[in-house]
């Protein structure tokens, strides 16, 4: 082989193993690329999704939490309950609070006042159930009923997420594990009380993550990125 054929085949190889370097930065580049533009479903929740479900679920977990001291205060004549009520009616300011950050201050008033109604017809439930007056307890109950329908009707029509049959099926749950709870703790069943309590734990949590889980679903880029903030 003549030194022209020996050049020709050293320039050849060197070629071939350029373009080979030059394919393999190539796929490594795509495969870089496309890893950092995954979405971030594959990757988990973002830090402002996981804020705002922990947010949701602390305002659920007051929610729930001051209406079992109320109904301990309550059924126990303690003269706490004043105290307890103000604190549980505050719970429902923020959690109207909370959804005027994402739908305006007019629907977070809006809720705000169906919650309110939603606690103190409760406490109305709770009272006639302690004196035994069947009729306001039917009363009561009806109207706490009618309340639960409202705030679920309220609710599917801000999120289309949120679908009234499930927000309905959501309330009236919450309602019953409630009574549940209140009956068991005013004819003195502590361990049922107990229990009772525990499943409306279980629920609201449930409930807590489907509202945030809509409100996310509802507004994708509210919640896109990686740093961690604090969510309204």
């Amino acid at each position: 082989m003549n030194s022209r054929s020996l050049r020709s085949e050293r320039l050849g190889r060197r070629t071939r193993n350029v373009i080979t370097i030059l394919c393999g930065i190539a796929t490594i580049w795509i495969v870089v690329s496309c890893a950092a533009k995954a979405p971030d479903a594959a990757q988990g929740p973002s830090p402002k999704a996981v804020a705002l479900h922990e947010a949701m679920d602390k305002l659920w977990e007051d929610h729930i939490v001051y209406t079992r001291l109320f109904i301990v205060d309550a059924a126990a004549g303690l003269p706490e309950q004043d105290a307890t009520t103000q604190r549980l009616l505050k719970n429902q300011d923020d959690i109207g609070a909370a959804v005027a950050a994402y739908y305006g201050a007019d629907a977070g008033q809006k809720l705000t006042t169906l919650l309110r109604e939603h606690i103190t017809t409760a406490a109305q439930v709770v009272t006639a159930a302690k004196a035994n007056d069947a009729a306001k307890l039917q009363d009561s109950q009806t109207r706490w009923g009618a309340n639960a329908d409202q705030i679920a009707a309220f609710l599917s029509g801000a999120n289309p997420k949120w679908t009234e049959p499930e927000m309905k099926r959501m309330m009236h749950e919450h309602l019953d594990l409630t009574t549940e709870e209140a009956t068991a703790e005013l004819h003195s069943d502590w361990n049922g009380s107990i229990t009772a309590y525990d499943k409306v734990h279980t629920q609201i949590l449930t409930m807590a993550d489907m509202l945030s889980d809509g409100i996310i679903a509802q507004f994708p880029d509210k919640f896109q990125g990686t740093e961690t903030a604090s969510v309204p």
